[in-house]
C-alpha cells in the first residue's frame, strides 16, 4: 500500500491535545492521580428538564429516521433565544441552520465561501479547527496575531493592505478560547466596517457567550447594525446547557451564506438526531437558571484556580468570560510544550502548550476549569509543591 499522504494533511500539524493526552495516558498507566485541566470538555451534567426532554423523545418510535433538515421547533427555539437574550430578531427559516457541534459547522465553512487560494485571516493564538478548516479546503491562511497590549483583539487596519484587499472570510471568536479575551465596545462596529470596505465575510464563533464573570455580558456580533448583511455567528449548546456530548449547535445570520453552507451539508450529513433537537428546545426555551447557575460555578472555579496560581507565585491573568485561564509560562523553560511536560511529571497537572493555538500562543499554557473547586485547589498545591516557579520571576 502507498504511504502517500496528502499535502492537506501534511500541512495539520500534530495535535498537542493528542500529544498531552499521550502522556497523560502513559502518566496514569503508573498508577499516578492526575488532575487533567487540557481538553475543556464540561464535567457537570445538563438541566434535569434537558435530560427529560431527551429521555421522553429516544422513547419516540418515529424519531429514527433520517432527519434531513432542522425541526421547525429547534430553530424556532433559537430565534427565541437570540430575542431574549440579544434583542436579535431572526427569521427561523432563513437565518437559522443548525449544526452537528459547532466545530462541524466551523470545519465546513470554508468549502462553502471559498475557493482553492483564496485568503482566509484567521486569529494567532486561536482554537485548532480555525486553521484545519481553511486547510483541508485548500484556502490560504493568514494568521492576524493577537497581542496582550492590544487586549488580544486583531489590529485589521495594520493587515498589509494587499491582504485586506484578498481576505475572503474574517474569524473572530470572543470571547475567546484560548485567550479567554474579551471584545470592548465599539470592536464590532470595526470589524463590520471592514468587512464592507473589502468585501470579506465576518464568521464569528460566539461558543461562551454565557460564561461571563463580575457582571460582563458578551455581545453578539449580530447586535452590531450591519453585521447581518457581512456575516454569520456560530454558537452551541455544549458550553452553555453541558450537551457538548449530544454535538448541537447552529449557525445565525445572512441567509444567503447560510444557503451555501447548508448545500455543503447536504452533500456530507443527514442532519441533527431528533430527540437531541428537541432537548435542545427545553433548553434553550426552558428555565435558564441552570445556566446562570453554570456561569456562578466557573467563577468560583476560576477564583479558587487563579487566585491560588498567584499566591503561590504564578502570575496568571484573571478571565472575566469563558471557561479557561491563559497563562504565562514561567521563565526558564524553552518553550510552552517543555513547561507543560514538566508540570504533568511534577505535579501531576495536564494543561496544553500554548504553541498548540498558533505561533503566538508559544510561551502560554492554557488551563480549563473542568474540575470541581477541590481539585481546583489541590492543583495549586502540586504546583506549588513542585518546585516549577521556583525560579519564576514574572
Amino acid at each position: 500500500m502507498s504511504e502517500h499522504k496528502p499535502l492537506r494533511l501534511r500541512q495539520l500539524s500534530a495535535s498537542v491535545f493528542s500529544t498531552m493526552d499521550e502522556a497523560r495516558q502513559r502518566k496514569l498507566a503508573t498508577g499516578a492521580d492526575v488532575l487533567n485541566l487540557s481538553i475543556g470538555s464540561p464535567d457537570l451534567p445538563p438541566a434535569p428538564h434537558v435530560i427529560e426532554a431527551l429521555a421522553r423523545a429516544v422513547r419516540e418510535p418515529g424519531h429514527y429516521g433520517y432527519p434531513l433538515k432542522d425541526l421547525p421547533a429547534f430553530r424556532e427555539a433559537v430565534a427565541f433565544a437570540y430575542q431574549r437574550r440579544f434583542g436579535v430578531t431572526l427569521d427561523p427559516g432563513t437565518e437559522v441552520l443548525g449544526l452537528t457541534g459547532s466545530q462541524e459547522g466551523l470545519a465546513h465553512l470554508t468549502q462553502a465561501f471559498t475557493d482553492p487560494g483564496d485568503l482566509v485571516l484567521v486569529p494567532d493564538p486561536g482554537y485548532p479547527i480555525y486553521t484545519a478548516g481553511p486547510v483541508l479546503a485548500g484556502a490560504q491562511l493568514y494568521p492576524v496575531p493577537l497581542k496582550a497590549e492590544h487586549g488580544h483583539l486583531p489590529d485589521l487596519e495594520a493587515l498589509p493592505e494587499d491582504v485586506k484587499r484578498r481576505a475572503r472570510l474574517l474569524l473572530l471568536n470572543y470571547p475567546s478560547n484560548p485567550l479567554a479575551a474579551i471584545v470592548q465596545p465599539g470592536f464590532f462596529e470595526k470589524v463590520v466596517a471592514f468587512a464592507r470596505r473589502y468585501g470579506t465575510v465576518v464568521l464569528h464563533d460566539a461558543a461562551y457567550s454565557e460564561l461571563a464573570f463580575d457582571g460582563y455580558r458578551p455581545p453578539s456580533f449580530l447586535e452590531t447594525p450591519g453585521a447581518r448583511e457581512v456575516g454569520l455567528e456560530f454558537n452551541s449548546l455544549s458550553k452553555t446547557y453541558n450537551l457538548a456530548g449530544a454535538r448541537i449547535a447552529y449557525a445565525v445570520g445572512n441567509a444567503r451564506l447560510l444557503g451555501l453552507l447548508a448545500e455543503v451539508k447536504a452533500h456530507l450529513d443527514y442532519g441533527l438526531f431528533r430527540p437531541i433537537q428537541l432537548a435542545a428546545v427545553a433548553a434553550l426555551t426552558g428555565p435558564q437558571e441552570s445556566v446562570v447557575e453554570l456561569a456562578a460555578t466557573y467563577q468560583r472555579r476560576r477564583d479558587v484556580l487563579v487566585d491560588g496560581l498567584v499566591r503561590v507565585g504564578w502570575s496568571v491573568p484573571k478571565p472575566r468570560a469563558t471557561m479557561f485561564c491563559w497563562a504565562p509560562i514561567p521563565r526558564g523553560f524553552e518553550s510552552s510544550l517543555a513547561f507543560s511536560m514538566a508540570l504533568l511529571e511534577r505535579a501531576g497537572v495536564t494543561v496544553v502548550p500554548g504553541s498548540g493555538f498558533g505561533a503566538m500562543g508559544e510561551g502560554y499554557v492554557r488551563l480549563a476549569l473542568v474540575q470541581g473547586e477541590d481539585r481546583l485547589a489541590e492543583a495549586v498545591e502540586r504546583v506549588a509543591r513542585s518546585g516549577l516557579l521556583a525560579h519564576a520571576s514574572m
